[in-house]
């Protein structure tokens, strides 16, 4: 029978490659060791190519830009891990004496530190952490003998009684950082942030595709997760994004959450009047001990509790009553507070989703309060050490 091979074929097979400039494989070279793959690339024009590529991944990241920027997105420095380290930081380099901010999202979105900059002539260390409650930063300056300045602490009962830590990792994020994070996070900060309005987290592409209506598994009722409500300069001054007050939609998105919040039923610690006893009593002995080592350091300590309206006051002062926490933090912290019930200037800002005050209020809110917190701090005078 006649081969289909050719002479030419033979050649090439003798040659090391397969008809068709093809490289052999480890069946037409039985028994002998293959050697390293080489993949065969036909020539083309590469650089026209990789062009193209270029203009498509500016042009769709153009478009991704736009739309959010026509969402109403603007540029906003990340309130990252890396960006609390950098001011947590500032009072081991030098900046102990500093008046330092903590708390949750109010003292971080309604406290601002330009009003308090203009009135006082200093800018303080804004530490308040959204979600998540002010304790354990309590506790990690009371440790540090590097602060010996003055500290307001915010009150947001729901998170500072409960112990809750949304942002619970801040803390040993900071004591371990690494160098590459550092740089990652001053890259970001210097290259990306100020200039890119879908740098912000909520408008990352993997997080728009989670959020989407996919069918929910039986028998899981997952929590929505709460939206952008503010925007963040260098220095973690902190605004409330001005579209939670001009539309609507957004501004029910926002309070639908808040809703789903408030109404969910307790962690199963909390669930019975006395196991809540027992979480209320546990924060307060933590923060009673750690503001005796800042008051025995010299550090003056004023507490405030924050405005909130609507059903969020609502469910603050059925759950946790002023007489059963913020009464008795007082009594055993020995230390002054505000509580913005007292205060008619402290009252009646607009708080758009019930738990922040708009930027503008925020700012007025803020040149209202200074006055009183700088009367407590003068007048508070803790023993020194």
């Amino acid at each position: 029978m006649p081969s289909s091979i050719s002479s030419s074929d033979i050649v090439a097979r003798d040659a090391g490659v397969r008809p068709g400039r093809v490289r052999l494989t480890a069946s037409d070279r039985p028994g002998v060791a293959q050697p390293v793959p080489e993949r065969d690339i036909p020539a083309q024009p590469w650089r026209t190519i990789w062009l193209g590529a270029a203009v498509l991944a500016l042009l769709a990241l153009g478009a991704w830009e736009w739309h959010w920027r026509a969402f109403g997105v603007a540029p906003s420095y990340r309130n990252s891990n890396g960006a609390w380290a950098q001011q947590r930081l500032r009072i081991d380099h030098g900046e102990g004496n500093q008046t330092v901010l903590i708390g949750s999202s109010r003292v971080l979105f309604d406290v601002q530190l330009p009003q308090w900059q203009q009135i006082t002539g200093q800018r303080p260390i804004q530490l308040a952490l959204e979600g998540t409650s002010p304790v354990p930063i309590l506790e990690d300056l009371a440790a540090d003998p590097h602060f010996t300045g003055r500290l307001l602490i915010g009150v947001a009962p729901s998170l500072f009684f409960s112990g809750q830590a949304f942002r619970g990792d801040v803390l040993a994020y900071t004591r371990k950082q690494s160098p590459s994070q550092r740089v990652g996070h001053w890259l970001s900060a210097h290259l990306l942030e100020p200039f890119l309005a879908f740098d912000d987290p909520d408008f990352a592409l993997d997080t728009v595709l989670k959020r989407q209506p996919w069918p929910v598994r039986p028998g899981t009722h997952p929590r929505p997760a709460v939206r952008k409500l503010a925007n963040s300069g260098a220095d973690r001054n902190t605004q409330m994004w001005p579209k939670l007050e001009t539309d609507a939609s957004y501004r029910a998105l926002a309070r639908g959450i808040w809703m789903q919040m408030i109404t969910a039923p307790p962690p199963p610690e909390m669930a019975t009047p006395a196991g809540l006893q027992r979480v209320i009593d546990t924060q307060i002995a933590r923060a009673a001990a750690a503001v005796a080592t800042l008051r025995a350091r010299g550090v003056s300590v004023v507490f405030v509790r924050m405005p909130s309206i609507g059903p969020f006051h609502a469910m603050e002062e059925k759950v946790l009553p002023r007489a059963r926490t913020w009464d008795v933090l007082l009594q055993r912290t020995h230390a002054p507070g505000i509580h913005f019930t007292d205060y008619p200037q402290l009252q009646n800002y607009q708080q758009p989703e019930w738990s922040h005050l708009s930027a503008p209020e925020a700012k007025r809110f803020t040149i209202a309060l200074v006055p009183i917190v700088e009367r407590m701090f003068s007048t508070s005078t803790p023993p020194s050490g």
